[in-house]
């Protein structure tokens, strides 16, 4: 069984929930390394399964530097309005 201190340290350096953490730290029998290969597996399969998600929302950003020499914009796109009103979400 995984110690609190490891599932923090692993929880610490990959941002996974705790439950996530423990689970794989005991499939891994402990060891850390194997935990996060478990885990970046886990996440492979999330991300697949939201990558055909539609986002309806976000935000739109221009920027022309003086002379028109530079220009970029950014389309940042989410799920949902929720989370582009969010104020963590860039303007």
């Amino acid at each position: 069984m995984a110690s609190t201190d490891e599932i923090k340290a692993l929880r610490d350096e990959t941002g996974v929930s705790v439950m996530q953490c423990k689970k794989a730290l005991e499939e891994a029998g402990g060891d850390i390394e194997k935990a996060k290969v478990i885990l970046r597996k886990i996440s492979a399969q999330a991300s697949a399964k939201k990558a055909d998600r539609t986002l309806g929302a976000g935000t739109v950003a221009a920027y022309t530097h003086a002379g028109g020499a530079v220009v970029g914009a950014v389309v940042l796109g989410c799920e949902t309005d929720f989370d582009a009103r969010n104020p963590e979400f860039p303007k």
